[in-house]
C-alpha cells in the first residue's frame, strides 16, 4: 500500500509537471526541493505512460458495457447496482495489469536519494563511493561569527581609582572562524580565525579617563553630572587552539563514517592574541563635552586564553587576558575578563 502511495505521487507529479510545463521536484526528508534525477524522471514517464495506456483501454471496454446496460430499461436501483459492479470489476483489472507491469519502486527510490544526496546519476559502485567520500570529507571551512560579552577587570588587589569606579563594560567582536577537522571520523580539529574586537570600558561616579599635557592618564572627577562614558578600544584578533566535537559517528553508506563537526555539542580551548587599532574616549555631560582619539595608555598587545562551550551554532565562552590592561605603570595588573555568547552565521 505504502508502495502505491508513493508511486501515485510519483506519477502526479509528473503528469502535473508535464501538463504546467515546469521541472519536476520531489520532497524528500532533508526537507529542500530536489530535482528529479534524469534515470528516474525516464522510468516515471514511461510508467505513468503505460498506466494512462492500461486506464484509456480498460476505460473504453468499460464504456462499451454501459452503453449495453443502458438499453436494457432496467429500474433505476438494479441500473445503478449493475453499473456499479462494472465499475468495481474494472478498476480491479486495472489494478492487476499496474502490478503486472513490476515496476520496481524500491530501485527508483534509491536512484533518487543517490541523485538527491550526489546530485548526479550513479553508474557504478566505485563511482558512488568516491562521489560520498568527496561529499563527507573532513570539515574545513571559515565561517562568520558575532560575539558580545560583559567584561570586567581583574585584580590581585583592586584599589586603584579605576577599579573603585570601574561600570558596566563590554566586548564586541565579529570576524570569521576557521574550522579544520583532522580528519573524516575525528572528533577533534583545529580552530582559528581573524576578528575585530571592540572594547568599552564606562566609569562610575562622575568620573572618566583624562590626560594632561605630559600624557599621564588617570581617572579624575568630571566636575558635574556625566551622562556617557566610554573608552572603547579597537583591536584585530587572531585565536588559535583546539575543538573536541561529542556528535557520534554516522554512516554514510559503502562502510564510509563521517562525524558532523560543525554541529552539536563541542568544547574549544584556544590561545588567542591581538594588536590595537585605535583608541576612542567620550564623554559627554552638562559640562565640557570631547572625544579624543590619541594614546591613552591602552596595552597595544593583548594575549590570553578562552574556553568555549557550542551546541550548533550557539557559544558560550570565557575569556581571559594574561597582559596588562594598560601599559607599564598605569593601573597596573588589571586583566580583562570576559563572560559571554557567540553566533556563528
Amino acid at each position: 500500500m505504502i508502495k502505491k502511495i508513493i508511486m501515485t505521487g510519483l506519477v502526479c507529479s509528473y503528469a502535473t509537471a508535464l501538463n504546467a510545463q515546469v521541472n519536476i521536484k520531489l520532497n524528500f526528508p532533508n526537507k529542500q526541493d530536489t530535482e528529479l534525477s534524469p534515470i528516474v524522471k525516464e522510468k516515471v514517464e514511461e510508467y505513468a505512460t503505460k498506466i494512462n495506456n492500461i486506464i484509456q483501454e480498460e476505460k473504453k471496454l468499460m464504456e462499451a458495457e454501459l452503453e449495453i446496460l443502458a438499453k436494457e430499461s432496467l429500474p433505476q436501483a438494479e441500473f445503478n447496482k449493475k453499473k456499479a459492479d462494472i465499475a468495481d470489476r474494472y478498476s480491479t483489472k486495472i489494478d492487476e495489469r499496474i502490478e503486472a507491469l513490476g515496476f520496481d519502486l524500491d530501485e527508483v527510490i534509491q536512484k533518487q536519494v543517490r541523485y538527491s544526496l550526489l546530485n548526479s546519476d550513479i553508474t557504478s559502485e566505485e563511482e558512488l563511493k568516491a562521489k560520498l567520500m568527496k561529499k563527507f570529507r573532513a570539515a574545513r571551512n571559515l565561517s562568520p561569527y558575532f560575539s558580545y560579552g560583559i567584561m570586567t577587570l581583574t585584580n590581585d588587589q583592586p584599589d586603584n581609582d579605576l577599579d573603585k569606579n570601574i561600570a558596566y563594560s563590554n566586548n564586541l567582536e565579529v570576524g570569521f572562524k576557521l574550522n579544520y577537522q583532522f580528519d573524516r571520523m575525528s572528533p577533534w580539529g583545529l580552530i582559528s580565525g581573524l576578528g575585530f574586537s571592540w572594547r568599552t570600558i564606562r566609569l562610575d561616579n562622575n568620573k572618566f579617563f583624562s590626560k594632561d599635557n605630559n600624557g599621564q592618564v588617570s581617572v579624575a572627577d568630571y566636575g558635574g553630572n556625566v551622562d556617557k562614558n566610554k573608552m572603547r578600544t579597537g583591536y584585530l584578533m587572531v585565536p588559535l587552539g583546539l575543538q573536541y566535537n561529542f556528535s557520534k559517528l554516522k554512516n554514510a553508506g559503502m562502510d564510509i563514517q563521517y562525524r558532523p563537526y560543525g554541529s552539536g555539542f563541542r568544547v574549544a580551548a584556544n590561545a588567542y592574541g591581538g594588536v590595537k587599532m585605535s583608541t576612542n574616549n567620550i564623554v559627554r555631560g552638562d559640562s565640557e563635552d570631547f572625544r579624543n582619539r590619541s594614546n591613552y595608555q591602552v596595552n597595544p598587545f593583548v594575549y590570553g586564553g578562552q574556553l568555549t562551550f557550542s551546541y550548533n551554532s550557539l557559544s558560550l565562552f570565557v575569556k581571559k587576558d594574561f597582559s596588562n590592561y594598560f601599559k607599564g605603570s598605569y593601573f597596573p595588573n588589571d586583566k580583562a575578563l570576559v563572560i559571554g555568547l557567540a553566533l556563528g552565521l
